[in-house]
């Protein structure tokens, strides 16, 4: 993979680094001159102070003197990069899978209540002026909370959720592209667009609706990432009618919808993993990349580098050649 090029504020002072050759140049000289002397008047001072097999560290200093130069440069000229900075406003839907499968004990208690329990954990971890929607799928879909900044009304919401029959994953999506039309602008700034993303959690595949792969273009065009998590392990089973139902997870379907849409597809076989994958999509969602100024950072190259030039010459006890 490529590594991108830094960019510069001030690219014009780059050219500051055009002396370093000269001065790399120079110690070269002074370097080749004290040989010459060595070889014609026999050892001095110089050498007795600085023995033979220590000029290693002395040319070791200098490498990180010119280092330190260099970095201190490079801060000179501004550089910028992108950095992860907390998101300001963001609406976050939060879309449950609710259908009968969520009620196999793969997972304990049971899938479902254990969903229930890091999806609320998930959503008072979010920043404060984050809109959150509730919406639950099974094989009818619904808007449960419409995107609000009361967390308490999600969390009391998500608690209420009740398993049903059937599973549709594209009307589900659907059904979280349609809560997106009901966010409140932002009062500082109503015609802002703001960012939105949609958690989608479930342990099966598409049994009826549409299809999850055109609802995923969809949100695509729609630019709405979806971070997909496919819940329970293939072991699962529930009893329907009597009989023991096999209820194992479609990842692959998971997959293909956050791979469509640019979001990340997440897997959780335990109550501990969905809670880590919560917590690792709340830090993705969070925050976002924005391009800042690091002059700090490769002045803390420079300094660095400084010191340890420094600890290398005081070390040897003597002058540069």
């Amino acid at each position: 993979m490529m590594t991108p090029m830094i960019a510069f504020l001030s690219p014009e002072r780059l050219l500051l680094l055009l002396l370093i050759p000269a001065l790399v140049g120079l110690y070269l000289l002074l370097v080749r001159r004290k040989m010459k002397r060595s070889n014609t008047s026999g050892r001095t001072m110089f050498d007795f102070v600085i023995p033979k097999e220590r000029t290693w560290l002395r040319h070791l200093a200098v490498g990180l003197a010119v280092l330190s130069l260099a970095s201190l440069t490079v801060a000179f000229a501004k550089p910028k990069d992108e950095v992860a900075v907390p998101r300001q406003r963001a609406t976050i839907v939060v879309a449950i899978d609710v259908s009968l499968s969520m009620l196999a004990e793969d997972v304990a208690p049971n899938r479902l209540d254990a969903a229930k329990a890091a999806a609320a954990e998930f959503v008072e971890s979010l920043p404060p002026k984050f809109n959150v929607s509730l919406v639950s799928f099974a094989a009818a879909t619904s808007i449960v909370v419409p995107p609000t900044l009361d967390r308490g009304a999600v969390t009391a919401a998500i608690q209420a959720l009740e398993p049903d029959q059937g599973t549709a994953i594209g009307d589900g999506i659907y059904t979280s592209l349609a809560a997106l039309n009901q966010v409140p602008p932002d009062p500082d700034d109503p015609k802002a667009p703001v960012p939105a993303r949609i958690v989608l959690l479930s342990d099966g595949k598409t049994q009826i609706g549409k299809s999850s792969a055109s609802a995923a273009e969809e949100a695509k065009a729609r630019k709405v990432e979806i971070y997909t998590i496919a819940y329970g392990t293939d072991t699962g089973t529930i009893e329907i009618g009597g009989r023991v139902e096999r209820v194992p997870v479609d990842r692959a379907e998971m997959q293909r919808i956050a791979k469509i849409t640019g979001g990340e597809a997440y897997e959780a076989r335990s109550a501990g993993q969905l809670k880590e994958v919560y917590a690792d999509i709340g830090t993705s969602v969070g925050t976002e990349k924005v391009e800042q100024e690091v002059t700090e950072r490769y002045a803390g190259f420079g300094l660095a580098f400084a010191i340890l030039a420094a600890v290398g010459m005081i070390s040897l006890g003597a002058r540069w050649p």
